[in-house]
């Protein structure tokens, strides 16, 4: 299986305002939150600087293979696993963005359903059914145009400045209400954790955001402008993704951490957003990027569905799979499903562990149906990961797993 031809036109600026847009969501402000008090501010933002550039690193480098290759998230597994057994990481792709999509959906929803209890003081059962209705129908049109287009003029244009406008508000008024706290900003920064959270850890919950997003960036950095002599198309795909995600991530667990640090605990992140002064516009402005996310989601399972069945194409399998995600909204206790979710977006960071340290400065293709060497480090892997709260629960689980895949895919590749 090959992907279908692509257009190769995204230079860095392309690359930069996908993954800075992307990279925004409330989502990301409430993991952000959830460092504090385990940690106190300070250290907070050093583990988010450090974890950040980590899984803007790793998503920068798997971005550039994409471009220098042209290929898809589901053809670099293929590469690396062989065809064969790529089927099963490319399946369990596509059913946990089917799950993030709707998860998405229900985000918006309920960010709607208390933004309009604020603005009218009306509770009502029907306003969810209709706002999931309505971002399914937006998601819906979405996935029935081009992506190019939708990134190269609208994210670039006009959504990139507007979700730029709204975190800077809220981050201003939120610097401004921790400087009339007694001691100003400098007092909330220097607060102590309760050390129930060690800083690396802090570093593998922050990396979890950019590196959630590995099964999609090359879906996406296929379409970079292919590289001349000097390098420079691998060179912005690389720099662009990192950059962008980066600064998103830096941006969103930071306003999280400010926001829990300056007002009285108790009440949820949404409604502490919705307090601050025109808090309703910066939230619907967030609220409105949030769908690219969603629509990225959908795009991705999309490439994965047509590299498996090329019959019916991108247009018809993004609709489709938008469709599901509507109903999966409407029916299932997705904030229940969430921890099934993280689990299922688990498996990922070992894949690309194995899938750099095989492909990455040149590395070939496999010739093999099934490369069982790298399908068992994977495994190992994701071993790894889910055993690691319990052998080394200090580290986390991101971190180490990466760490074993990559040492032992570049021991095999050495090895051949």
């Amino acid at each position: 299986m090959q992907d279908s031809p692509i257009e190769r036109v995204f230079g860095f600026r392309d690359h930069a305002s996908l993954w800075f847009s992307l990279g925004v969501g409330l989502l990301v402000i409430q993991v952000g939150a959830y460092l504090v008090p385990a940690l106190g501010p300070g250290a907070a933002a050093f583990a988010i600087v450090v974890g950040s550039l980590l899984g803007a690193a790793m998503l920068g480098g798997v971005a550039q293979l994409g471009c220098d290759r042209g290929a898809s998230s589901a053809s670099l597994m293929a590469q690396t696993m062989g065809p064969g057994f790529a089927r099963v990481p490319v399946v369990l792709n596509i059913v946990q963005l089917l799950g993030w999509t709707a998860f998405e959906l229900v985000v918006m929803r309920d960010g709607v359903a208390a933004m309009v209890e604020q603005a009218t003081g009306l509770k009502a059962g029907w306003v969810p059914v209709v706002a999931t209705l309505a971002f399914g129908a937006m998601l819906f049109g979405l996935a029935s145009g081009s992506m190019v287009t939708l990134v190269r003029r609208f994210i670039g244009r006009y959504g990139l400045p507007l979700v730029i406008a709204s975190l800077t508000w809220l981050t201003v008024q939120f610097v401004g209400t921790a400087q009339a706290l007694p001691g100003g900003l400098a007092s909330v920064l220097s607060r102590p954790g309760d050390g129930s959270m060690s800083t690396v850890a802090a570093i593998d919950l922050v990396m979890a955001m950019p590196v959630s997003w590995l099964p999609l960036v090359a879906d996406y950095a296929r379409h970079g402008r292919l590289a001349g002599p000097d390098g420079r198309g691998r060179r912005s795909a690389f720099a662009g993704t990192l950059l962008g995600i980066f600064a998103a991530n830096v941006w969103c667990y930071g306003l999280g951490v400010l926001v829990v640090s300056t007002v009285p605990p108790g009440d949820s992140l949404v409604n502490l957003l919705l307090l601050a002064q025109f808090g309703l516009v910066a939230l619907g402005l967030i609220l409105v990027d949030e769908m690219d996310n969603a629509y990225g989601d959908v795009h991705s399972g999309a490439v994965s569905l047509t590299w498996l069945s090329p019959r019916l194409g991108e247009i018809t399998w993004g609709r489709a799979l938008t469709a599901l995600a509507v109903v999966a909204a409407m029916a299932l206790p997705m904030h229940a499903l969430e921890p099934f979710l993280l689990m299922l977006s688990s498996v990922f960071v070992p894949l690309f562990g194995v899938i750099l340290a095989s492909l990455a400065f040149g590395g070939a293709a496999t010739e093999k149906r099934v490369d069982w060497p790298s399908a068992a480090i994977w495994l190992v892997g994701v071993g790894a990961f889910h055993a690691g709260p319990q052998l080394w629960p200090t580290l986390g689980s991101g971190i180490p797993s990466l760490v074993i895949t990559l040492a032992l895919a570049t021991l095999v590749r050495r090895l051949r």
